[in-house]
């Protein structure tokens, strides 16, 4: 087993190495969705592009020595794989220069750089006397490992450009933003899991310290997140920013797994059994109990891939594939290496004299043989909760359906957070350095409209779209400019639209090739751009939406000619379709989670009671969470939207150990009072163990810097300590009424069948709850 287990390592470390990092549009939206097409297939592939900004500033533009330095720059980046251009003030004195003169070069007079600058520089390029902007403009299809190679390549074409000392240089812009964004949350999920780890092994010292090699779960769940990374590379799954959840959560759960085994296998051990005997009946007991709740985690998992959204799609195949690595890593290499131990325990210990089987100490061994160990404080106090829950069944209940009801109302007033920014730490220098950018453009956010038409120097075609540009930008406050092949016709014949077709074509031949391709598509395909400026900072998500949908109707109002059609895409348009997926469709989710959890455990126990009860206990924590985010001030975000099925899948696999181990008491004669609170304490303090043990893991995120990973992290750990919470509080008193509910109708159709006598004799002995067909309501 070991030997295989090792073995195993080595093919998944192998199949990491193809683990990628995504974060282009293919994580957000389906690739067969009509929205992806439209931005990836029709926009970035054929007109769109990504700018990385070189902002040079506190010095004047029109230094000759500063130009030359951006010249050089712009020789050296328009070569890099990738780049389709560079544009700056010195390009644009360079191309006027030759226009007029056939030379390409910048003026050596002064003045006359003066005076190319003042006439032809657009304000695009300087904002003012003292900033200027450089634009290397990348291709819309490079990949992300591609747009990072980029950056540090422009990063050291900077630094040997020799720009003049006085100048502040920034390298910005959203391609630098978001892979300055990707590295930082990678180191940061790696120093929080380091953490996460370290404050685990501070809680088994604490709280598993009844059993021997308290530590070792942790291995066995490291164990299994190798595993998970392995079979990750090999399966294709990428790495995204809400993927990187997935480990947190597998870490919390594969725990839980290691550590119910090697509790049952140290109680067996305790009770004088030997290494063998102990691995059979843990095996035998555990093993079908923490399967079943590993199915009905599954299934809470499994609402996850409802999601229109491929990065939740691939989440949710992470913990799919996780929690199973981790189960089979606890089972059969967790189990194993405890059997190993505990014998070379027992040899070390006859070896210096010691007789004890069990590798126990002398006097643990005698206080066992004597009679139960004492209980300590611990099963003290899950054994008088579970029998205070038990006693006063309806007060408990009637506190938490109400409190439930009044959470699930409010939760439905818990905002959702759509500001991209707000996600990352307000100092990370690349989004100081965007902001600063913003700051001096006034943003560049746009909408892209795809115009479709049979002939593209239709004098009809540019007419509309110069009439729908005009319209737009004086009838709509959020929209600050619009450019496209009409502007730059009119731009080049007076300010009018020419009305002839070969006017029109005569103007295309005089363009320049990039300009040309900036707007137009072969013969059937031109781009029209709305300058929204900072729109995600002024108008947020639901202002960008509403925006949409008013230039939407617009096109319809002021309808293309015929032969002509026009769609709207662009990033703003998809980023508000995926916030409003991730977050509108996580009450379905949740909803259709309890669904297939409750179907599972009927179709798994073909008892009803067995089905409702774990469900009715995480319901009643879905309610509660809620609630609590609500008084709390706290916002939904596109990870926290996933928390719904997350929580079912973790809670219910407490209701579920604990209800198993409820059922093993009842089949040795125990009523359903005593049953429930020795499962209490039995099952309670591994529980409680293994939910510590997660709690405090999480606990580890919410020293996150990014706010979207510390709500996570705070939201999570609120959960896990609920669904702790109800598996002692509200599960003992709705299984115990249940059942007992259950067993006086059993006695009354006895009685009413005339076999009172044989029937009771079955019922005294407690086998009644091993036949399917009388466990059935």
């Amino acid at each position: 087993m070991i030997l295989v287990a090792l073995l195993l390592v080595l093919v998944s470390v192998q199949g990491a190495q193809n683990i990628t990092m995504e974060s282009g549009t293919e994580t957000f939206v389906e690739k067969t969705s009509q929205l992806y097409q439209d931005f990836d297939h029709l926009y970035m592939n054929i007109f769109g592009t990504e700018a990385i900004v070189i902002m040079v500033e506190d010095g004047q533009v029109s230094d000759p020595a500063l130009l030359q330095a951006m010249d050089r720059l712009g020789h050296m980046s328009s070569s890099l794989p990738g780049v389709v251009g560079v544009q700056s003030v010195s390009s644009v004195v360079k191309d006027a220069n030759f226009a007029l003169t056939g030379e390409a070069v910048l003026p050596e007079d002064k003045v006359e750089l003066e005076s190319f600058i003042t006439h032809y520089v657009p304000e695009q390029l300087m904002p003012d006397s003292t900033h200027t902007l450089i634009y290397v403009e990348i291709a819309g299809s490079v990949s992300d490992d591609q747009k990072q190679e980029i950056l540090r390549e422009i990063e050291t074409s900077v630094a040997l450009a020799e720009f003049p000392p006085d100048y502040n240089i920034i390298v910005t812009g959203e391609p630098a933003f978001m892979v300055s964004m990707n590295n930082a949350m990678m180191s940061s999920m790696a120093v929080l899991l380091g953490l996460s780890v370290v404050l685990m092994i501070v809680v088994l010292y604490l709280v598993f310290g009844h059993v021997r090699w308290r530590l070792m779960p942790l291995a066995i769940v490291l164990l299994g997140i190798i595993y998970t990374f392995g079979a990750m590379g090999y399966l294709e799954i990428p790495m995204t920013m809400v993927s990187m959840a997935a480990f947190p959560v597998l870490i919390g759960l594969g725990i839980d797994y290691a550590i119910q085994f090697h509790n049952r296998i140290e109680e067996e051990l305790e009770r004088g059994e030997t290494p063998a005997e102990a691995v059979v009946d843990t095996i035998k007991h555990t093993g079908p109990a923490v399967l079943i709740a590993l199915i009905i985690t599954a299934l809470g998992f499994f609402s996850l891939l409802t999601s229109s959204v491929p990065m939740i799609q691939d989440f949710a195949k992470l913990l799919l594939i996780g929690i199973v690595m981790c189960f089979l890593a606890s089972l059969f290499v967790g189990v194993t290496v405890i059997y190993g131990l505990d014998n070379m325990q027992s040899i070390r210990k006859e070896r210096f004299g010691h007789l004890s089987l069990t590798g126990k100490s002398k006097s643990k061994t005698s206080s066992s043989d004597s009679g139960e160990a004492k209980p300590d404080m611990l099963d003290r106090f899950l054994g008088r909760t579970t029998h205070f829950t038990i006693k006063h069944p309806f007060m408990i209940l009637s506190i938490a359906v109400l409190v439930c009801a009044g959470g699930l109302v409010a939760d439905t007033q818990v905002p959702i957070q759509t500001d991209t920014e707000s996600f990352v730490p307000q100092d990370l220098p690349a989004l100081v350095d965007l902001k600063h950018l913003s700051d001096i453009t006034g943003g560049e956010d746009q909408l892209n409209i795809i115009i479709k038409t049979d002939n593209v120097a239709d004098p009809d075609t540019l007419k509309w779209m110069d009439e729908f540009s005009i319209h737009e930008v004086d009838n709509r406050n959020s929209i600050l400019g619009a450019e496209s092949m009409a502007t730059v016709i009119k731009s080049m014949n007076g300010g009018v639209i020419p009305e002839s077709e070969s006017e029109i074509r005569s103007l295309y031949e005089q363009m320049p090739a990039q300009q040309k391709d900036r707007f137009m598509y072969g013969e059937n395909m031109l781009l029209l751009n709305l300058n929204i400026g900072d729109a995600m900072g002024s108008l947020g998500m639901e202002g960008i939406e509403v925006l949409t949908d008013v230039v939407r109707d617009d096109m319809l109002w002021m309808s293309p000619p015929p032969g002509m059609t026009a769609t709207i895409t662009g990033s703003s348009v998809v980023f508000t379709e995926v916030i409003g997926a991730l977050t509108s469709g996580r009450v379905f989710m949740t909803y259709l989670g309890l669904g297939l959890v409750f179907g599972g455990l009927l179709l798994i126990y073909r008892d009803l009671l067995k089905a409702l009860v774990p469900v009715v206990t995480m319901f009643m924590v879905v309610g509660w969470s809620g609630g609590l985010m609500y008084l709390m001030g706290m916002e939904y975000t596109p990870m926290t939207a996933t928390l719904g099925a997350l929580i079912l899948g973790v809670g219910s696999e407490y209701a579920v150990l604990m209800m198993e181990r409820y059922f093993e008491e009842k089949e040795k004669g125990a009523t359903p009072e005593e049953a429930m609170t020795e499962a209490g304490v039995k099952i309670g303090k591994a529980i409680i163990t293994s939910g510590l043990t997660t709690l405090f893991g999480f606990c580890a995120l919410v020293a996150s810097d990014f706010n979207i990973i510390s709500s996570f992290g705070m939201i999570t750990v609120i959960d896990v300590g609920l669904a702790l919470f109800a598996t002692f509080v509200i599960f003992p008193p709705v299984m115990v009424l249940l059942d007992n509910f259950r067993e006086k109708r059993k006695s009354k159709k006895i009685i009413l069948d005339g076999s009172f006598e044989d029937d009771i004799s079955t019922t005294e002995t407690g086998k009644y709850g091993t036949d399917p067909g009388a466990d059935a309501f």
